[in-house]
């Protein structure tokens, strides 16, 4: 089988495209950054051969990855992902692991690491198939039956306990004759359950909610500690559910491939790996790369405390419509870029224009799961990468996406160095107020099959749940749906206003339209104001105008003015 069939296969399987050609170019195809991460895997576990990201964006053309791929050597230095001898009930915490628990100990009783999703339910629901069905995941995930626990010295240890049987703990609320008295009832159930605490040593870090308001109508709400999950998880998660319960139903065994690995190998494999050279290249990029990096200090509307608590967050929502992301696709496409570049490109524009600074440093979490034995677990793999730019010079935004590409491309060649060991071998003077390191977060939310939550014979509707706490200061979630890009500004609550985080919200679309129109624009050609904007500061700001009578001298004028 030729290096381009193979290539062009796994496209097809991952773009969901029946036939590429040899000179398809990725991106213009809607690729991205996890989908680049995807093929990657897919080659290794096919090939044999070692393919890091940054080559998909340097050869993104099935011809040009296949001849790439022919100039990498097969990776014979590199551990093999295997399961780990379990006599020894003392199992490491991964990297990202041990940090959520260290914040865990260090506040005990936090809701700000617990990841629920709530789904609307209408129809009649099998309660029994759906209680066999989060046994079965249960049964299937370590991780979710996994205690964290502490020895005698202090250093804690993962143990795996015995699969659990699963029942939902069922909720009754009124619904009075008000219309919506019981969907408010249920939302006011499910905050509450979203929010209370999980103990990291008692095991069972999945709770299961049921929430009747009629007899066919029901909300779920599936709470986990983010210690045991992350986005790519509730994929696994709303797939593997619905072929349990769809299972469950017509009393047969599941078809669900069996897993090679568990969570707890994959943690044990990590410290292994990070020893070592590898180590110390990894560390040396990123300690020349964030070195002297500065604090963004955005205006807000309310003084920081000294020391952050749980802080509670809102959230805008607004949308760059349709016409405007096809341009900034296109344009994505031209340079061998993703529409990750691009919005984080823009974001950084505007954090620089409120900040007034150069020098910007975004936090986003990738999705860690290079190794294709890891494709199909729950588990929690996300690591956090800092993106930083220089957007000195007043560059054209086509020069600035080169910039933004580099940095993103580095990052992603040195993205097994844990944010947590970086945080540690950087050691930033730390400011109880702020995160380490950077103080906003870009999140482009495209983990595959993550809103496909679905049940046989049912109508499904994922909803949300209030009452969040913002992790950071200001965080950015974009996502591509219908054509349109649909994007949330996330805050605390206790530095901005609600109003100047509106503002906030129209000056991105503003400027993303800007740039949609004319990508060879310098930085400082690029509008942000709102039409509302202009008009207030070049029109009714500056309006000098008014009555003036022409018969009167100036010196009359002012006696007037001096005797009123």
């Amino acid at each position: 089988t030729t290096a381009e069939h193979v290539v062009t296969t796994v496209w097809s399987e991952i773009l969901g495209i029946d036939t590429i050609g040899i000179h398809d170019n990725f991106f213009e195809l809607g690729g991205h950054s996890l989908l680049a991460t995807q093929v990657t895997s897919r080659l290794r576990r096919q090939l044999g051969i070692d393919v890091p990201v940054r080559i998909i964006f340097t050869s993104p053309t099935p011809a040009t990855l296949a001849a790439a791929m022919r100039e990498l050597t097969a990776t014979a230095d590199e551990a093999p992902l295997v399961p780990v001898d379990r006599t020894d009930a003392s199992l490491p915490l991964s990297f990202a692991q041990q940090r959520l628990w260290f914040l865990d100990q260090l506040t005990p009783g936090s809701a700000e690491y617990l990841v629920p999703f709530a789904l609307r339910i209408r129809g009649e629901l099998d309660a029994d198939a759906l209680s066999t069905a989060f046994t079965g995941l249960v049964a299937r995930h370590e991780i979710l039956r996994t205690r964290f626990v502490t020895d005698d010295s202090g250093r804690p240890s993962q143990v795996v306990d015995a699969p659990w049987s699963v029942t939902p703990v069922v909720h009754h609320v009124r619904a009075d004759a008000t219309p919506g008295d019981g969907a408010r009832a249920a939302q006011e159930v499910m905050e509450a359950e979203a929010r209370r605490p999980f103990e990291l040593d008692g095991g069972r870090l999945l709770r299961v909610d049921l929430v009747p308001v009629a007899e066919d109508d029901q909300y779920l709400l599936v709470t986990l500690h983010h210690i045991v999950s992350d986005g790519w998880s509730s994929g696994i998660l709303a797939r593997e559910l619905r072929e349990l319960y769809t299972a469950a139903l017509a009393d047969r065994e599941a078809n669900l491939p069996d897993l090679a690995v568990q969570y707890a190998d994959y943690a044990v494999w990590q410290r292994e790996q990070l020893t070592g050279d590898f180590l110390e290249s990894q560390l040396t990029y990123w300690r020349e790369r964030l070195t002297g990096l500065p604090v963004l200090e955005l205006p807000t509307q309310h003084g920081r405390l000294a020391e952050r608590e749980d802080a509670a967050g809102d959230t805008v929502y607004f949308a760059l419509p349709a016409e405007v992301a096809d341009q900034l696709r296109a344009s994505s496409g031209r340079q061998g870029a993703s529409l990750f570049m691009t919005l984080l490109s823009l974001f950084q524009i505007v954090l620089a224009r409120y900040g007034r600074q150069d020098d910007i440093a975004v936090g986003t979490p990738i999705a860690g799961r290079n190794r294709a034995e890891t494709e199909d677990l729950i588990g929690f793999f996300v690591n956090t990468l800092v993106m930083r730019t220089d957007l000195s010079g007043d560059p054209t935004f086509t020069e600035l996406i080169d910039r933004v590409k580099d940095t993103a491309l580095g990052a992603y060649d040195h993205q097994d160095l844990p944010f947590e060991r970086l945080v540690d071998e950087l050691a930033p003077n730390r400011d109880l107020s702020r995160n380490p390191l950077f103080q906003t977060m870009f999140v482009f939310q495209n983990t595959p099959d993550g809103d496909a939550w679905s049940l046989p014979g049912l109508e499904v509707e994922r909803v949300g749940v209030g009452g969040q706490d913002a992790k950071f200061d200001l965080q950015l979630t974009a996502a591509e749906s219908g054509g349109e890009v649909l994007a949330a500004l996330e805050y605390r609550t206790d530095l901005f206003e609600r109003a100047a985080i509106e503002r906030m919200a129209g000056h991105l679309g503003t400027l993303a339209a800007s740039v949609a129109a004319t990508p060879d624009a310098h930085l400082s050609e690029l509008n942000m104001l709102t039409v509302r904007e202009r008009q207030e500061i070049l029109v009714d700001w500056n309006g000098t105008t008014g009555p003036y009578p022409d018969t009167a001298t100036i010196h009359s004028l002012i006696e007037d003015r001096v005797t009123t």
